[in-house]
């Protein structure tokens, strides 16, 4: 080994220590943000803010069936009793009344502080005598118990209005003393988890232990038969667990037999273990130093980011497909990699100048995408120009090139009669694409939804018998201070009661429920009457009725000191479920304050939106977050196809600039452009919508093809170095379609996207690089190194 190739290889065990290195600190974040520009608007903002912290991200809804209606009411009540004392979860609800003493506790000390209805008109004798006839007529009613022990110190029923207000979502119906489905097949409960909805790791163990307790709630039934009842569990972060362990089990399974299968290839190709292990150096050398780029760039590297880099970095595979296939009997592999260096490298910028576009990109987790693939792309090229040649055994020949190539050449040839097919071809699916009516590219973020049919199925089913919120809708209150945000709220509701009665609505949540802002704290605290004044009320109001002068007494003291009671903060809540549900509905940010009111059951949201109007010192406005959402993937979309626009630009530039022959660059760029065309034409034709993930397939298509296409433009001293670079093609080619051709049979978007775009048109970039080629050029005719 001589003392350059000893540099070379110390340089890069250096460079791989110095990437572990920093991959050992490096934070993987699963964070959405990412994937917002890094100016995001507030619509962005809360958007992003309510799919990872929101109220309805943190639900949990649970069904029990398959046993009688008894065992299952049972079921559920153990269940709900063993999840409330876990401390993993903020609120457990099944209909029972335990698990909110605290909830209670509070709104009762606070009843006139929160009710809406704690005003100066409520306690006066009419009202009251109103308010007596109407809890006279109840105690007959199935609430009399509640009522009778709650009336002598609430007989204006503030609490009662005050819990229906805070279960403001359509009930179950009760049986059994639980939730049951309207046909009384199945159990339900809800649960809200203390973690946040994009901490997966928390959700995940939320999930387990629901399981684990149901079972044991199961066992302990001394009648129940074993697997009768069945638990159903779904929400959001039921989905995002499942999803995740989907990814990661088609990942590993997919790329275990993909590695497998092209390992068998190669060995069978190569007939050296060590060879083998060889050829991986570029690949991983490449991943490490992605990661490590990505990581000191951007101080993290986003999930997403990984599983799009080391997809695109396995175009370093075929860099040593290349190396080893072509290296002639007797040549030293440094003067081989020579030969074939100023094609490779020039295959390298094409791919660098595609991927290059995305650093520009206003989303930042586009820009760790081309960051990732053009680090890891430059070093394992690096790999294989210093290393690989240092490392080869010396007199390393691939035998099986000279049996595969008197066929595949015969092939070659051949295939340019197929030009004029490919043509016709070529038209007609540009005119198919052209001419059809829907966008080519879908426009909506549900396309990329993993969650199955059946899934979606009974998370609406559910939903629709639990009455849980499914936020669509949402108006959001921007403010200066929490104050603000909270008078602003307070104004909002007024307009969304008075929709409500339109039947624009069906109802709605608001910070203000659980907090008013001082003002109307104070408002309602002026509006009490004195202690004497309200005795006086009382003994006009309950002439005739059936109630003793003094039995009220409680309702006087109460009264009286909520008058000068201290007026309720952030920190009055804390030990009640409802504090969660504030925290995430009331939100501090650098700008201000904002508050957030989820609509329930939306049927007219222009109306609405009119109705809101803007107090003069916040902003409020009505959003659609499904809309608001599919705006953002829109956009993102819609930059990457312009950075990827930019990107082909760079490359024509480069092969003009490198090549200096339109005729060239025009051979180079037809295989490709045609492969692109016709990858997208089938995809549509099968029924399926293209999204940001068949994008990168069509990037790293045109990077892996542009090998291909200038391979077939070189031309090779002699027939043999050109029939062992075909060669070399082609099980590059097929280790390609390998690789990625399996991540088709994915049942997740992302990987079966990637898989089905880059294993069809890596393999068409091959054949129509074979066919498009001039006849002079697969004969060797003339010579010409770019």
């Amino acid at each position: 080994m001589n003392p350059a190739a000893r540099w070379a290889l110390g340089a890069w065990l250096a460079g791989v220590a110095a990437c572990v290195a920093v991959i050992a600190r490096t934070e993987f974040s699963t964070d959405l943000s990412a994937f917002l520009p890094r100016s995001p608007s507030p619509v962005q903002q809360v958007l992003v803010e309510q799919l990872r912290h929101g109220v309805v991200s943190r639900l949990i809804l649970i069904g029990i069936e398959g046993d009688t209606p008894e065992r299952l009411a049972q079921a559920s009540k153990r269940l709900a009793t063993s999840l409330r004392a876990s401390g993993s979860f903020a609120s457990v609800n099944n209909g029972e009344d335990a698990g909110f003493e605290n909830d209670r506790d509070f709104v009762w000390r606070n009843r006139y502080l929160l009710s809406p209805t704690a005003e100066a008109g409520r306690f006066s004798p009419q009202a009251l005598r109103e308010s007596l006839e109407e809890a006279l007529a109840q105690l007959a009613s199935p609430a009399g118990v509640l009522l009778q022990r709650i009336l002598p110190a609430d007989p204006t029923g503030e609490l009662i209005r005050l819990l229906q207000q805070f279960a403001h979502q359509a009930q179950p119906r009760l049986q059994s003393g639980v939730w049951f489905s309207r046909d009384g097949g199945r159990a339900l409960l809800i649960a809200q988890t203390r973690a946040a909805g994009s901490d997966i790791d928390a959700q995940e163990r939320a999930l387990a232990l629901i399981r684990s307790s149901f079972e044991q709630a199961i066992r302990a039934d001394a009648q129940a038969v074993a697997g009768e009842a069945k638990l159903l569990l779904s929400g959001p972060g039921v989905f995002a667990v499942t999803t995740r362990g989907r990814i990661r089990h088609d990942a590993w399974r997919l790329s275990l037999i993909a590695i497998t299968l092209i390992a068998a290839m190669l060995l069978a190709l190569y007939r050296s273990v060590r060879v083998l292990g060889l050829g991986l150096l570029p690949v991983v050398s490449g991943a490490l130093a992605g990661i490590a780029a990505v990581s000191l760039s951007f101080g993290s590297v986003h999930g997403i980011t990984l599983a799009f880099g080391v997809t695109l970095i396995g175009e370093g595979v075929d860099y040593a497909i290349y190396l080893f296939t072509q290296n002639a009997p007797g040549a030293a592999p440094q003067a081989t990699f020579e030969l074939i260096w100023p094609t490779l490298r020039l295959g390298v910028l094409t791919s660098i100048c595609g991927f290059s576009a995305m650093l520009f990109s206003d989303f930042t987790g586009l820009a760790q995408l081309g960051l990732f693939s053009v680090a890891g792309l430059v070093v394992a090229v690096a790999v294989t120009r210093w290393v690989l040649p240092a490392l080869l055994p010396v007199g390393f020949v691939v035998t099986a090139v000279a049996a595969f190539a008197p066929k595949v050449m015969g092939l070659v040839r051949a295939a340019p009669m197929l030009r004029r097919p490919l043509l016709v071809a070529l038209a007609v699916t540009a005119a198919f694409l052209l001419m059809r009516p829907q966008p080519l590219w879908s426009g909506s973020l549900a396309s990329l939804s993993p969650v199955s049919p059946g899934e979606q199925a009974l998370d609406q089913q559910l939903r629709q018998d639990i009455g849980a919120p499914e936020v669509r809708h949402l108006v959001v209150v921007h403010a200066r201070d929490e104050q603000a945000a909270l008078q602003a709220s307070e104004h909002a509701a007024m307009a969304l009661r008075e929709s409500i009665a339109q039947g624009w609505l069906q109802g709605f949540d608001s910070p203000a429920i659980y907090l008013p802002s001082r003002a109307m704290q104070r408002a309602r605290q002026a509006a009490l009457p004195a202690a004497e004044t309200l005795r006086q009320s009382l003994q006009a109001a309950l002439k005739g009725l059936p109630f003793r002068s003094n039995v009220f007494e409680p309702f006087v003291r109460d009264v009286s000191a909520a008058r000068s009671m201290p007026l309720l903060e952030r920190a009055s809540l804390q030990g009640t479920s409802l504090a969660l549900k504030l925290d995430s509905l009331l939100v501090k940010r650098e700008s201000g304050w904002a508050a957030m009111l989820p609509l329930r059951g939306v049927t007219n949201a222009e109306a609405i939106a009119g109705k809101i109007g803007k107090p003069s010192d916040a902003q409020v406005v009505l959003l659609d977050l499904k809309q608001e959402a599919d705006q953002l993937y829109r956009t993102y979309l819609r930059e990457a196809l312009t950075n990827s626009l930019l990107g082909a630009a760079a490359i024509v530039i480069l092969l003009f600039a490198t090549l200096r022959s339109p005729r060239r660059v025009f051979d180079v760029l037809a295989p490709l452009a045609a492969a692109v065309l016709v990858s997208c034409g089938l995809l549509v034709v099968s029924g399926i919508e293209l999204s940001i993930f068949h994008l990168v397939g069509l990037l790293l298509v045109v990077a892996v093809g542009s090998n291909y296409s200038l391979f077939f433009d070189r031309q090779a001293p002699s027939g043999q170095d050109r029939s062992r670079t075909i060669v070399s093609l082609l099980f590059a080619a097929v280790s390609t379609l390998v690789g990625f051709g399996l991540l088709a049979f994915s049942k997740v978007p992302v990987l079966s996207g990637i898989g089905s775009t880059v294993g069809m048109g890596a393999a068409m970039a091959l054949v129509f690089s074979a066919i498009m080629s001039r006849k002079a050029d697969t004969e060797g005719a003339y010579a010409r190194n770019p």
